[in-house]
């Protein structure tokens, strides 16, 4: 890289707009959307989508409601010709669906084109030719006056032939192709004279798209042009203004909000940012951006894994992991900070009065685009006591008590630490049953009764098995768990105290089953905790408080 890049690359000039009024603007609606998907994204892969692919995804976009698609450059490839000669004949296209085509202001592909959409109820021709300085001079070594003499006279051509086919719905959409790097004198003067030619009015629809062909400037001066250009373009009232972002400078999306924010009704762009090098503006991303700002997008992605499935198989691309909203990793915590934020918000939504999304780290609720909560938290050495508890409390039902988050964290972290990797949702569920005595329990609770003495004593008996060897116990308590205490201190010689206890029921049932968490501390202040679930919440208890002392037997706790 150069020590002085600025004797190679010039930064971009800013518009002169002062008095700009864009940046006290919010965005309250959507725009309208069209997916250039089976254009301008198909034409950037290395292996274009066959008529199968193709058909594939015209029904995703379809399915996920766009109303405006550009289908294909029909006078480009046979292919292309094809795919809407079948989507016409098949009568695949709804009737409240347009579809758009690309040409190229050449007599000839004006012609062919036109051939392509004999028969189609709603369709929108799409000229474009290059505007800009250096096009100009390296490309086409035409003059300002040769260039606006093409686009115009490709624009007669092409309202003879839409007259020429009245039962059809035309739209004309013209693009300045070059626009973001176009002076913007020039961008304005060609854009009036194609829409002199048009005269765009009601029965005449007019777009005039107005494309970062590539970015060259931040997206506020994008912002300035589009601007700019809608204050001065004296068909503004009679046109809709489009936008086609690409990415280049990683903006696209930004420059797309701001543009809209400028006075622009449309956005073109691809699922997933697909298009040639670094892609055309996010459609899925941009559109869920206004759900989460409470607006609704005018679009569906309630299935998203979907979605990705089908855009991967017909582009053959992957959508990447850390992609917004889409990839696999966009709702999952590792951080043991975050997990704790996540988790204390989803318990705070069960006690709100109302729907207002409020999750720490989750600008969306995953649910709303088909998504469980199974990925929101992913454990591994940076995740803290709260990530094993939020994984055992959404697949099994236990809420752990916060001191028993805190020990089976610890021996959470003992394993990730020493695998070095993530540790599973079916893992954790076995470390912890094997940590609280909930598989082949060393001490196991047989049959016992309870009953209270004259003196208000509860007398407890039980038959406990160790290592296949039965042990009948017997003690005295002012409830069933200090009986239990006391029966077993005498049998095992073991000194120890309940520290802790709590239990919950496991479902909204009459007949769930309900699980107790039981904390003891030994001698030397050693403790241990045992868990027990059964269908009687005083056996559950009991199992509990043997696994506990199991566990602190295992431990030296005597």
């Amino acid at each position: 890289m150069l020590q002085q890049p600025n004797d190679k690359y010039r930064a971009f000039p800013p518009v002169a707009l002062n008095d700009r009024q864009w940046p006290s603007k919010t965005l309250t609606q959507a725009p309208r959307w069209l997916s250039t998907d089976l254009r301008d994204g198909n034409q950037s892969l290395a292996e274009p989508m066959d008529s199968t692919r193709k058909k594939l995804f015209w029904q995703l976009l379809l399915q996920c409601g766009f109303k405006e698609i550009e289908v294909a450059f029909p006078s480009a490839s046979q292919t292309d010709f094809n795919f809407v000669r079948e989507l016409i004949e098949q009568r695949m296209i709804p009737d409240d669906v347009s579809i758009q085509v690309l040409t190229q202001a050449r007599s000839d592909l004006i012609d062919r084109t036109f051939v392509s959409l004999e028969g189609a109820k709603n369709a929108t021709v799409h000229l474009y030719n290059a505007t800009a300085p250096v096009f100009r001079r390296l490309v086409f070594r035409q003059s300002k006056e040769q260039i606006i003499e093409l686009a115009v006279n490709a624009t007669r051509l092409i309202r003879q032939r839409c007259e020429e086919q009245p039962q059809t719905n035309w739209t004309f959409e013209y693009s300045p192709e070059t626009f973001c790097f176009t002076e913007l004198d020039f961008a304005l003067e060609i854009c009036e004279a194609v829409a002199a030619v048009w005269q765009p009015c009601a029965e005449r629809p007019m777009i005039v798209n107005l494309p970062a062909t590539v970015e060259v400037s931040t997206p506020n001066v994008y912002a300035d042009q589009i601007e700019y250009f809608c204050r001065h373009f004296s068909w503004r009232p009679e046109v809709c203004i489009s936008v086609h972002p690409h990415n280049d400078r990683g903006t696209g999306i930004a420059a797309a909000e701001l543009a809209l924010l400028a006075g622009a009704d449309r956005v073109e762009g691809c699922l997933f940012g697909n298009g040639e090098r670094t892609g055309n503006v996010d459609l899925v991303t941009m559109a869920l951006n206004f759900y989460t700002q409470g607006i609704n997008p005018g679009l569906d992605f309630s299935q998203m894994k979907q979605v990705v499935d089908l855009v991967e198989q017909c582009n053959q691309l992957p959508v990447h992991p850390r992609h917004p909203y889409a990839g696999e990793l966009v709702f999952t915590a590792f951080s043991g900070s975050h997990q704790d934020a996540i988790k204390k918000g989803f318990a705070a939504r069960k006690e709100q009065q109302d729907n207002v999304w409020e999750v720490p780290y989750l600008p969306l609720d995953p649910a709303d685009i088909g998504c469980n909560y199974e990925a929101v938290i992913r454990v591994n050495s940076q995740s803290g006591k709260s990530g094993a508890a939020w994984m055992i409390e959404q697949n099994h039902g236990l809420v752990l008590p916060r001191a028993l988050q805190q020990d089976f964290s610890q021996r959470v972290q003992q394993v990730t630490d020493g695998e070095g990797k993530e540790m599973t949702q079916a893992a954790i569920w076995q470390l912890f049953r094997q940590a609280y005595g909930l598989t082949a329990p060393q001490l196991q609770l047989g049959e016992y009764r309870s009953q209270s003495d004259s003196h208000g004593q509860l007398q407890f008996e039980a038959s406990v098995q160790q290592d296949n060897r039965p042990y009948a116990v017997a003690g005295r308590g002012n409830g069933l768990l200090s009986a239990a205490v006391d029966a077993l201190r005498q049998a095992f010689d073991v000194s120890f105290t309940i520290q802790d206890y709590h239990e919950h029921t496991l479902g909204q049932r009459s007949d769930s089953r309900s699980v107790a968490y039981l904390h003891c501390t030994f001698a030397g202040n050693h403790s241990a905790w045992g868990v027990g679930i059964d269908s009687d919440v005083s056996r559950a208890s009991l199992q509990a408080l043997l696994n506990a002392l199991a566990q602190g037997q295992l431990a030296g706790g005597k």
